[in-house]
């Protein structure tokens, strides 16, 4: 039998599985289903057998041994629930960081309809392509300002018809939120509670409880009231908790309020604390209390103390900016580090169009890093060249480092001639290749016997390269 702190591993995990290799699961066999169930890549409901009465000891071991030590809380519902938490390491170069730090934005109940209609849809529609992916914004926080539960529910409701976001409704009365949550549309939604304090924490269990709905649990600086809490909240029946340290935004408290989140994520993950192995709010948008603030100087103070607390481990914030220039930064920061470091960022190689391109159009080549496939195409399309483009498969790396590193080589580059059928395309025999893999030219002009024009290092310089140098004959 697997004690409790026996630790989750390769031959543990396979031990317990039923070991038929039957295949259902999508796995040659269970040595490789087990290894996908440590990776994420699978989960338990995905082997068939191991759902069999015989199994279920077997079932209730795994389930505990694979439960990452910060507990995964689901906010909403559908499509468009939010997992924060989940996570299983303190750095991620060890795995990975799984479920990205959602962001919420703030509304008030005391802002006019209108404004509020609009606010929703903005931050429902906001989008920031980065590197192929849709940075998004994903949650509504309501907070209670009118101290008035008629509104306040007035507002939940508004909010809930105008977006499908999850809602964390935000008050420390609990008739408040209860008023909301009797509107059957705002319960459905399962928001997120916010919040129990040590004065409050029995009527917000309660809450909590009746509409099924996950629980902040607000302790301010206080690391001993907060693990008292949460293991009460426990031995009251609720698990879907977050914890608030609370956010504190200047000199020596910010420098206490990031040791202590370093604290609890320490003991949650090294020490598998599990009174303090939940997710982790923050609330930057607390730079905005107070009077004749400069909105400029504000919204840029909330943007980078909200990167600080994504760098550490907030799995959820609370923002009120809505500033494009604030809010590229820290969508930025969460997509760097959210990024699998087992994998580079890449795309498919092969060939693409850009604008109209004919016979005499000319013939460029990048890697399929990601980073720099986007930035050659942004610059190709906002030049208005036409052209094609040949993208080489380099394992997501750059150029500079897959030619020293020999993945982006003269062989490759032949066979994706081949792959593409390029020479249907263009009736020249002109390559044009970067800058940065100049030392490959007399291999590539061996391999394809085509003509390799070395271009600009830069891709932005790309349009006055072709002005200057290009002709199809």
């Amino acid at each position: 039998m697997m004690s409790k702190e026996e630790k989750a591993s390769l031959l543990s995990v396979y031990r317990h599985l039923p070991q038929t290799n039957c295949g259902e699961c999508g796995a040659p066999s269970c040595m490789v289903f087990a290894s996908k169930l440590l990776n994420r890549e699978a989960t338990l409901e995905d082997c068939s057998p191991l759902m069999k009465p015989k199994y279920k000891e077997q079932m209730a071991r795994l389930t505990e041994m694979l439960a990452p030590p910060v507990k995964e809380v689901i906010i909403g519902v559908g499509e468009n629930a939010v997992k924060i938490g989940g996570k299983e390491v303190m750095y991620r170069h060890e795995l990975t960081y799984h479920n990205p730090t959602a962001i919420a934005i703030d509304i008030s109940d005391t802002m006019e309809d209108k404004k509020i209609v609009d606010r929703c849809n903005a931050v429902e529609s906001f989008i920031l392509v980065r590197i192929g992916e849709r940075l998004k914004l994903n949650m509504i926080a309501l907070r209670c300002k009118s101290k008035d539960p008629d509104r306040f529910a007035f507002v939940a409701s508004l909010i809930e018809k105008s977006c499908k976001l999850p809602l964390i409704l935000c008050s420390f009365d609990p008739n408040i939120l209860k008023v909301a949550l009797e509107k059957k549309e705002i319960a459905d939604k399962r928001p997120l509670l916010y919040a129990a304090t040590e004065d409050n924490w029995r009527e917000m269990v309660n809450l909590s409880k009746h509409y099924d709905c996950p629980l902040t649990v607000f302790a301010p600086n206080n690391i001993t009231l907060l693990k008292s809490m949460t293991r009460t909240l426990k031995a009251t029946g609720i698990h879907d908790m977050v914890i608030d340290l609370g956010t504190y935004t200047e000199g020596k408290l910010l420098k206490e309020n990031i040791n202590n989140l370093v604290m609890v994520r320490r003991a949650a993950i090294l020490r598998r604390d599990q009174d303090l192995g939940y997710p982790i709010m923050c609330i930057p948008a607390t730079v905005w209390v107070g009077e004749k603030l400069d909105p400029v100087t504000t919204s840029y103070r909330e943007a980078y103390v909200a990167s600080l607390f994504i760098d550490r481990y907030s799995d959820l914030l609370v923002m009120h900016t809505m500033d494009i220039w604030s809010l590229i930064p820290v969508l930025t920061l969460r997509q760097n580090i959210y990024t699998d470091p087992r994998k580079p960022v890449s795309v498919e190689s092969g060939l693409r169009t850009i604008g109209s391109p004919d016979e005499e159009s000319p013939l460029l080549l990048t890697t399929n890093f990601a980073l720099t496939y986007y930035t050659v195409i942004n610059d190709m399309e906002s030049s208005g060249i036409d052209c094609y483009l040949l993208v080489v498969d380099t394992e997501g790396l750059a150029v500079e480092v897959s030619v020293a590193g020999g993945q982006f080589t003269s062989a490759n580059v032949k066979d994706l001639f081949s792959s593409v059928g390029i020479e249907e395309k263009v009736r020249h025999h002109k390559l044009i290749i970067p800058g940065l893999a100049a030392r490959l030219k007399g291999d590539i002009e061996d391999a394809t016997n085509w003509e390799v024009l070395v271009g600009p290092r830069d891709s932005s310089q790309i349009k006055s390269y072709l002005a200057k140098n290009w002709t199809a004959r």
